[in-house]
């Protein structure tokens, strides 16, 4: 048995014809940065997400650090979020000076607990940046500083709550590009025109530069591949949650042991992972590898331990939900061309485990 983790070449290959018809469209213009492309592509995604306003981005990264940037966050702001996470949601700030206060998450969800956040929250934030992880909508915390989401894995995920959302369009995610890419998404036109005018060096027009931004522009190759594929995306959702419904009533047949925690369902999940949470993680996750079936682990060790954040003073034990979970999590395969026997398979194997 082989089960990839993310099949690159069939993700590809499903849209091959719409991709190609794209490419050549880009090439056949000349115009690979800006155009008619990036601002078809910024319509479509608003209108699919359900904003005012979209900007195209050079990754999601750069999407968080330009919303950070466009709010004048700098040394001595507070920025909030959580420890379970990428690297990105707290690197983005913290590079413009930013000092990052973590709060714990639900244990239940791990997205970050509201209630938390509103407890470490001072005079000094400048922003919450929850993150609906592996597709999970968080619950937003009820505070006066702006909530900008980090929805990097959730495209399409329920309407905007907060100020703005950051999206990714790395090629693993459920709209991903040929490349890096992302967007800042929002209903504020004045933001959205800050974002727009700081991804292209502050500049407008060109050469005549408002404000120091840098060059966090997408090219026009993406955007049009991008394009190809929103058109699919509804349909890609649907059958990530067919497969995420099937996995619980297989996982509910197989009699695994309670101590196997799954993905808490929500009607507005993308489930851009599945993430299970076991016992004895790394060596059932070994046993998979055995027999070929490939995991993730996302992720293995929270931000708050990281070396290059322990200026902040955190130590273990500061936020033990998050730290138990980086213990346990463990993210089975999702993509939607995931057969049932696939997933028979793979639950028979996690179940054999703890027999």
């Amino acid at each position: 048995m082989s089960v990839p983790f993310f099949d690159m070449a069939a993700e590809i290959a499903s849209v091959r014809t719409e991709i190609d018809a794209a490419i050549a469209r880009v090439l056949d213009s000349g115009v690979l940065i800006g155009g008619e492309e990036v601002a078809a592509f910024e319509r479509e995604l608003a209108v699919a997400v359900g904003v005012t306003h979209a900007v195209g981005m050079s990754s999601g990264t750069d999407a968080l650090h330009v919303l950070a940037m466009a709010l004048d966050i700098s040394a001595g702001d507070e920025v909030v979020t959580t420890p379970l996470t990428f690297f990105a949601t707290a690197g983005a700030f913290a590079r413009l000076g930013a000092r990052i206060v973590f709060a714990d998450v639900d244990d239940s969800t791990l997205t970050l607990d509201p209630i938390a956040a509103q407890s470490v929250c001072s005079s000094r934030s400048r922003a919450i940046v929850p993150v609906h992880l592996f597709g999970h909508p968080a619950d937003l915390p009820a505070v006066s500083c702006p909530i900008i989401e980090d929805a990097a894995q959730s495209i399409g995920g329920g309407a905007l709550r907060g100020l703005a959302a950051a999206f990714s369009f790395f090629p693993t995610k459920n709209l991903g590009a040929i490349g890096d890419a992302g967007a800042v998404v929002t209903n504020d036109a004045m933001l959205a025109d800050r974002v727009a005018l700081l991804r292209t060096q502050g500049a407008r027009p060109k050469y005549h530069h408002l404000a120091i931004g840098g060059n966090f522009r997408i090219d026009s190759l993406q955007a049009a591949v991008l394009r190809a594929k929103l058109a699919h995306l509804g349909q890609r959702t649907s059958a990530r949650r067919a497969r995420a419904e099937r996995y619980h009533k297989i996982f509910e047949a197989a009699h695994v042991p309670s101590e196997l925690r799954l993905p808490v369902p929500h009607p507005a999940h993308m489930y851009h992972q599945f993430v299970i949470r076991a016992p004895r993680r790394d060596e059932l996750r070994r046993q998979l590898a055995s027999h070929g079936i490939a995991t993730e682990v996302y992720y293995p060790e929270p931000l708050h331990l990281q070396p290059c954040l322990e200026q902040l003073g955190y130590r273990r034990g500061s936020f033990p939900n998050a730290e138990r979970a980086c213990n346990e999590v463990l993210a089975l395969p999702i993509q939607p061309s995931l057969s049932e026997d696939t997933q028979v398979q793979v639950v028979e194997m996690i179940a054999g485990f703890f027999r």
